[in-house]
């Protein structure tokens, strides 16, 4: 057997499929599994009881990692006068107007978030084509259009990362890196499941929090218990 198949054989073997772990568990087995060479990505995937067809059970926001993600983040912002010199102040990597809506209309992907004041949408709506297949148009519900982008800045260099529901009803994120301590990486889970919850839909009726599952980018999933993670009776 390959070096590497037998690296993965014994991680998958140090999981135990049958069961589901704590929090505090599951990133230790994580990073105990991790077998790359490289500093791996942490990956959480959480299963709703939505159904995101139904546009009242689309769920959709953003959460600050407090421990951050591990990942450079390069931002670019739609701003002019004093509001685009505060995005550059904060630290965005691009900065611009027109000039920029052209460089992207000729093939300039180099970012990783775009944000954008309000006065700035008639513009950004030409790149619509463009950014909204990668998950990259500013948005008001995930704070990616805002008067404030300074802290909108500010958070997306820090570790903000946007969550959207897909068709099967999963959100997938990213919370850090195998390097990461385990403690850092449960602040990074636990707060995207508890944004999670507070965005929990009026219309969504029955179990809430279905299946977490976490894994590294070359490591076997591990299930986390969501009960301990839930609200009070939310499971009830």
């Amino acid at each position: 057997m390959p070096k590497v198949a037998k690296k993965r054989a014994a991680a998958q073997a140090m999981v135990d499929r049958t069961r589901k772990y704590t929090l505090q568990e599951a990133c230790a087995l994580v990073k105990q599994a991790a077998s790359a060479k490289f500093d791996e990505t942490v990956d959480i995937a959480v299963r709703l009881g939505v159904n995101p067809r139904h546009a009242d059970q689309m769920v959709r926001g953003a959460v600050v990692m407090p421990a951050g993600t591990g990942q450079s983040v390069r931002v670019l912002v739609f701003a002019k006068g004093e509001k685009a010199k505060e995005a550059e102040a904060a630290g965005a990597d691009f900065v611009g107007e027109a000039d920029l809506v052209n460089k992207i209309q000729e093939g300039f992907m180099d970012f990783d978030r775009v944000i954008a004041t309000p006065d700035m949408m008639g513009l950004v709506g030409k790149l619509g084509r463009i950014l909204g297949p990668r998950g990259l148009m500013p948005n008001p519900k995930v704070g990616t259009v805002t008067v404030d982008v300074k802290t909108a800045v500010s958070e997306a260099k820090a570790g903000k990362v946007e969550y959207r529901v897909e068709k099967a009803g999963i959100v997938h994120a990213r919370i850090g890196k195998v390097s990461f301590k385990e403690d850092a990486l449960a602040k990074n889970a636990e707060a995207l499941i508890q944004a999670l919850i507070r965005a929990k839909p009026s219309t969504a009726k029955g179990i809430y929090l279905r299946s977490i599952t976490l894994s590294s980018t070359m490591g076997p999933g591990v299930r986390i218990d969501p009960v301990h993670l839930s609200d009070k009776g939310e499971e009830g």
